[in-house]
């Protein structure tokens, strides 16, 4: 049983490490970190002010962090936060997260997955409040 207690405790240190990862890339708008914390399968998912669902592939989003003023160039505080993981076995976990690029404050659920050895984020489900 300690086997199995060490195991998905280095799990939960390596997931939270992608999740750093993520909070790192999204504040510094560092395309390469978000590919890092990302499966390259990955989609991110929300729901657009027309309240249908939108579906964005890993590199459409990556190519529109890259083209928005970062947090950290803004000088805008850092708020990252780990609300809850919850691994629901060896390969697979989920994450809700809370971070921030001023005006606009986000939750994020995360799912992860083990794959070839990398903990990585394969789905985001995001909402956003605009506060000023």
């Amino acid at each position: 049983m300690s086997i199995v207690q060490t195991s998905a405790a280095a799990d939960l240190e390596t997931i939270g490490g992608t999740l750093q990862t993520y909070f790192d890339g999204l504040y510094e708008g560092d395309t390469a970190k978000l590919a890092e914390a990302f499966h390259s399968a990955a989609h991110l998912y929300s729901v657009g002010p027309d309240g249908r669902a939108v579906d964005l592939p890993l590199a459409t989003w990556l190519e529109v962090v890259a083209k928005r003023p970062s947090a950290a160039a803004n000088g805008d505080a850092r708020e990252d936060m780990i609300v809850t993981i919850d691994q629901s076995g060896p390969a697979t976990a989920f994450a809700k997260v809370r971070c921030q690029l001023p005006p606009r404050f986000f939750t994020d659920y995360l799912t992860l997955v083990k794959a070839d050895g990398r903990w990585q984020i394969i789905a985001k489900a995001f909402h956003t409040d605009t506060r000023d």
